[in-house]
């Protein structure tokens, strides 16, 4: 990694630890209104280990972070079974449910490898819903490129603080990047894992990362972001050309190969 990473502390996301404090500057999306263009959003309820945040972007898929596919307790995947989306979830209602068929991961990450960057820009997870959602209401997004170093992106997304309602950022910007890995200056927390950061093209919200991560970097709170592009459309490929309950490409080799001086703490 460049030597924008060197400062980093990060921690990964769980639904647990959270502190108001970290998600003060979001929007709450309470009414129809201020939800309407986000219900394609949802939250991922992992049965006994707690949720993430997940986004459509087929009918019969959701992009989120590979590691909420992962008991933070036990570091073993969570069951396919236990995995539902609820889309545009609000106040106990959700625009559509439906439960996982099968899961598909990126090929080089790793739960527990100490390459924990590395693990930012692996960590893309895709969840084929048993059925299509078909609904004028939740249109799937479509993804843009990798944006800019100073670029405005928002974000959408579920957490502790806010559990039944979507909040959204959208006062925040693309403070560096790495091949891999975006820095942000978006205050996101625990429980906001795999939640789409759009960026707005003619109008139209379209997901250019997702949330793996929340770091310190200069002294400042910070998010960090996994790049799509490539990775994703060769997921969707995998998963296309792929059948099965649960399916995972083989990981690279965990061999530290490469020194950043970063320092993280643990899950």
């Amino acid at each position: 990694m460049r030597k924008i990473f060197l400062l980093i502390l990060a921690t990964w996301f769980a639904a647990t630890g959270a502190h108001a404090r970290d998600f003060k500057s979001a929007i709450s999306l309470v009414s129809a209104d201020n939800a309407r263009a986000w219900e394609a959003v949802g939250k991922v309820e992992l049965v006994g280990t707690g949720f993430c945040t997940g986004a459509l972007i087929r009918p019969d898929l959701v992009l989120t972070a590979a590691h909420c596919m992962f008991d933070k307790r036990t570091g073993q995947r969570v069951p396919t079974r236990n995995i539902e989306f609820l889309a545009g979830w609000r106040q106990g209602r959700a625009a559509a449910v439906r439960s996982a068929r099968r899961v598909i991961i990126h090929k080089g990450y790793q739960y527990n490898s100490p390459r924990k960057l590395e693990r930012v820009s692996t960590d893309i997870a895709l969840i084929e819903l048993d059925r299509p959602i078909r609904n004028s209401r939740i249109m799937p997004f479509g993804w843009a490129r990798r944006p800019r170093i100073g670029q405005r992106v928002e974000v959408v997304s579920y957490s502790r603080n806010h559990p039944e309602v979507p909040a959204l950022q959208d006062s925040c910007k693309v403070l560096g990047r790495d091949p891999g890995v975006l820095v942000l200056s978006c205050q996101v927390t625990f429980g906001a894992s795999g939640s789409p950061i759009f960026v707005i093209e003619n109008g139209v919200p379209r997901i250019a990362s997702i949330i793996s991560a929340k770091a310190e970097w200069k002294n400042r709170a910070v998010s960090l972001g996994t790049s799509l592009g490539r990775p994703l459309e060769t997921l969707i490929r995998v998963l296309d050309n792929s059948d099965g309950v649960f399916t995972r490409i083989q990981p690279v080799s965990s061999r530290n190969t490469r020194k950043t001086g970063a320092k993280f703490l643990q899950p």
